[in-house]
């Protein structure tokens, strides 16, 4: 998974050598000598995750962090302090700021590698609820700034999993005044309470005797229900491959041992706080869709919400010069079925019809019902040779089997027509759907069941 990195530091030859480094695993890299700079990328949406030196003149590391945590149009970036201080104090001072995590120079490459590829998981899952978040406060239907979003934890549910009683009572007695910790001492348990109970974090011990802890973790990532759930993992000196595994595996962050309780309550306290933001998304998105941008009939987004959101992606597409493709889906001679077998077969059609589409899209790809017969399809990074591939598999799907309406009553082919357009130098979203429908006109008019690219 590619991401685009800014590499903050007043040395040219730091950002050389990080930028070296990150370009050879095909990260877009950014460059940033002073802390304005910094802000200001960060602000235009130009990168996905911040390597940010403490000690550079004027302003400091520590500085920049706290104003892009600040902003709520860069406080979902994750930064990623780069310092030669290996202090929990110093630590502690970034976290809250509220920097994800620390890389201490010398920098190991694999530590600089796991942690890109985790925040840039991460930033993606954000990234996307964000952009319907943000789509749905836009039509005035929910507030994306929950305050939800900005607490400390309060009344945060925790699972701690250890079996050394030594350890589990120093983070006990650390968690305990703020949080509402249980503590299970077997894995398969503990397993079982992450999936039937709501916590807001999950501390697990690298040293579980006769266990292997990253499978728990593993386990714990796997299930529906928890795959969402912050994991902190507690290692050993000697752990360090474990971390990078555990990273690669989906962790959200480590603590080291000799554990200190500071350093501990400021990292419970950013996981906690970014599951909440995380979960004020999810939450906007559910109202919007339980609002009036579905449409009743197939679940589908209605064009009230396509509209809104082809604006931001095609915005997106623009800054980032990224491929974006759409196409109009137009069902054929779909006034005959009811004319024929009246509006209840219709609806089974359109039923049916959206039931496969989503089969066969790509998840990233948003299907969308225009209206009557009408639907419409938006492809982020799609070029026109892999939109166009999508399309006719959509188009065979569609005809490959006999649509069955009316509990069965009748067995009636449809084909559909499809026309089909790449972003160009469009500086609305209608003009991008006015060439998509022009090639849905000539599929049409030229025997339909075909797909039609649009002119550039």
């Amino acid at each position: 998974m590619t991401a685009r990195i800014l590499v903050v530091d007043d040395l040219i030859a730091n950002t050389k050598l990080l930028e070296a480094r990150l370009s050879a695993e095909y990260y877009e890299v950014l460059i940033a000598h002073q802390g304005m700079d910094a802000i200001t990328i960060c602000k235009d949406g130009r990168c996905d995750i911040v390597l940010l030196d403490v000690m550079m003149p004027g302003m400091d590391g520590f500085e920049v962090c706290r104003r892009l945590k600040s902003d709520p149009a860069t406080a979902h970036i994750p930064v990623v302090m780069v310092t030669a201080l290996d202090q929990p104090a110093d630590r502690v001072r970034g976290l809250e700021a509220g920097a994800d995590d620390f890389l201490t120079k010398p920098i190991q490459e694999l530590a600089l590698l796991a942690r890109v590829r985790s925040l840039a998981r991460l930033k993606v899952v954000v990234d996307e609820l964000r952009a319907r978040a943000l789509t749905s406060s836009n039509l005035g239907m929910t507030n994306l700034d929950d305050p939800s979003a900005k607490s400390g934890g309060d009344n945060a549910r925790i699972l701690l999993v250890d079996d050394r009683a030594s350890s589990s009572e120093r983070i006990l007695s650390a968690l305990a005044p703020l949080y509402k910790v249980e503590l299970e001492k077997d894995p398969q348990d503990a397993l079982f309470q992450a999936a039937e109970r709501n916590y807001d974090l999950i501390i697990v011990s690298l040293a579980l005797l006769d266990y292997d802890a990253l499978r728990l973790c593993s386990q714990i990532r796997a299930l529906e229900r928890t795959r969402q759930l912050p994991i902190l993992i507690i290692a050993d000196i000697e752990d360090t491959n474990k971390i990078l595994r555990g990273l690669d595996l989906g962790v959200n962050d480590y603590l080291m041992r000799p554990i200190d309780k500071n350093e501990l309550l400021a990292r419970t306290r950013t996981q906690i706080r970014r599951k909440r933001y995380a979960d004020s998304l999810r939450h906007c998105v559910q109202t919007s869709l339980e609002m009036a941008v579905l449409d009743p009939l197939t679940g589908l987004n209605n064009r009230r919400f396509m509209e809104s959101h082809l604006t931001q992606l095609l915005a997106k597409a623009k800054v980032r010069t990224r491929p974006f493709a759409l196409m109009i889906l137009d069902i054929d001679h779909f006034k005959r079925v009811n004319d024929t077998y009246g509006h209840g077969a219709g609806d089974d059609v359109l039923k049916g019809f959206a039931d496969r589409i989503k089969q066969v899209i790509r998840p990233v790809d948003l299907l969308c019902r225009l209206g009557g017969e009408e639907f419409v399809i938006l492809m982020p990074d799609s070029n026109l040779d892999i939109a166009s591939k999508i399309a006719e598999r959509v188009r065979a799907t569609v005809e490959d089997a006999p649509f069955v309406v009316e509990n069965g009553a009748h067995h009636l082919p449809i084909t559909v027509s499809i026309g089909l357009a790449a972003r160009g130098n469009e500086t609305r979203p209608e003009e991008l759907l006015k060439r998509a429908d022009a090639a849905l006109y000539e599929s049409k008019t030229h025997g339909r069941n075909r797909v039609t690219l649009a002119a550039a």
